[in-house]
């Protein structure tokens, strides 16, 4: 049986740090699924359909070179059932910082009583992608700044002309 992980997010722009989570993550599964958040009370900064375009451009290339078979969806719902259909039994979260780790344990634990058999695997960031948050790479973007640190060359020139218009 595959092991099937789910990487769940807004995705946002892209960032270092997703990319980050996504080099640790096709090492632990034979399929790796990044599901797109979809909710209707956010006004994200790009599109579902460039964000997609974005998270195959960019984790693509990095599950093929992992042999890790990939797929990008969106979705609705609540995650844990998103998981369960695609029978994930790996729900994969990224961790920077002790903030970060609070905040998540609380959606493990809600999680786990609603989809016992998803097991959540936090994986840390790396020393030089810790800092990084979609929120802050768009309000640098937004001012002008230089976020080609902080996000592959594909979204730094998509953000770069998002600002831009």
């Amino acid at each position: 049986m595959p092991r099937i992980a789910l990487y769940p997010g807004s995705f946002d722009p892209v960032t270092n740090g997703h990319l980050d989570v996504v080099r640790h993550a096709v090492g632990l599964c034979d399929k790796l699924v990044v599901a797109i958040g979809v909710h209707p009370g956010k006004k994200p900064l790009f599109s579902t359909d460039e964000r997609l375009e974005m998270v195959k451009q960019v984790f693509g290339p990095i599950a093929q070179a992992a042999g890790c078979d990939f797929d990008c969806i969106t979705y609705d719902n609540l995650t844990t059932t998103t998981a369960q259909k695609l029978g994930a039994t790996i729900m994969i979260r990224g961790l920077r910082d002790g903030t970060d780790l609070d905040y998540e344990m609380q959606i493990v634990g809600m999680n786990e009583t609603m989809a016992p058999d998803v097991q959540t695997v936090f994986l840390p960031a790396s020393v030089s992608v810790r800092p990084i948050t979609a929120t802050l790479v768009r309000q640098i973007a937004a001012m002008g700044g230089d976020v080609s640190a902080f996000v592959p060359d594909a979204v730094a020139k998509s953000l770069k002309s998002k600002f831009a218009a």
